[in-house]
C-alpha cells in the first residue's frame, strides 16, 4: 500500500515540479518569436506593387497618356472602377531584418491625360536600395583610399585562347535505306 500511494504523490508532483522549474528557467525569452532567444524562424520577403522612386516619378509630367505611364510605373495596384480617373500605385515591402516599408502614389486623369499625380516623398534608387539591404553579419567592410586602390597588386593578365565552340560528335546512321 505505501509503495502506490507514493507512485500516485510522484504522479501528482511531477507535473507540478515540471512547471514550477520552467518559471525559474535561465533562458529569456527576448523575442516572442524566438524559441528561448536562440533560434528565429525564417520568414519569407513580402514584396507587393511597384517600386517607384524619384527617378522613375520625374518622367511623369502633365499631359502623358494612360499608356505611357502604364510603360513607365507599370500597371496600377489599385484602379477602381468607380475611379476611373484615377490609379494608385502602392509598394509594400516586409523583409525579415530590415523595417517594413510602404509607398502610395496616386496619378490622377483628365481626359486620358495625367492632370496631376499625389505623393509622398520618394526615395532615389540608391537610397532604395540600401534601406532594403540587409546588413551582413560577420563582415567587415573595408573602404580604401584612393592611394591604397592605387598601391594594390594588379592582378596578372591570363591569356584567352578563342576557339570555335564544338558539340559533341555523334555519328548517326541513315534514316532510310535509298530506295530506287
Amino acid at each position: 500500500m505505501t509503495l502506490n500511494f507514493l507512485r500516485r504523490t510522484l504522479m501528482c508532483l511531477a507535473p507540478v515540479l515540471t512547471l514550477s522549474a520552467c518559471s525559474t528557467s535561465n533562458f529569456s525569452l527576448s523575442k516572442p518569436e524566438t524559441l528561448f532567444g536562440l533560434l528565429e524562424p525564417y520568414k519569407v520577403d513580402v514584396v507587393q506593387g511597384n517600386v517607384v522612386t524619384q527617378e522613375i516619378m520625374a518622367q511623369i509630367q502633365p499631359g502623358l497618356g494612360r499608356m505611357q505611364v502604364r510603360e513607365i510605373l507599370g500597371t496600377p495596384l489599385l484602379a477602381d472602377p468607380f475611379h476611373v480617373d484615377r490609379w494608385d500605385y502602392v509598394f509594400t515591402i516586409r523583409r525579415q531584418g530590415v523595417a517594413d516599408q510602404q509607398r502610395r502614389v496616386s496619378i490622377f486623369f483628365k481626359n486620358d491625360a495625367v492632370d496631376r499625380f499625389d505623393t509622398e516623398p520618394l526615395p532615389s534608387e540608391r537610397e532604395f536600395v540600401s534601406s532594403i539591404d540587409k546588413p551582413v553579419k560577420g563582415k567587415d567592410v573595408v573602404n580604401l583610399t584612393p592611394e591604397q586602390i592605387a598601391a594594390l597588386p594588379v592582378p596578372p593578365k591570363t591569356e584567352v585562347v578563342k576557339t570555335a565552340p564544338q558539340g559533341a560528335a555523334r555519328d548517326y546512321p541513315p534514316l532510310e535505306a535509298g530506295r530506287r
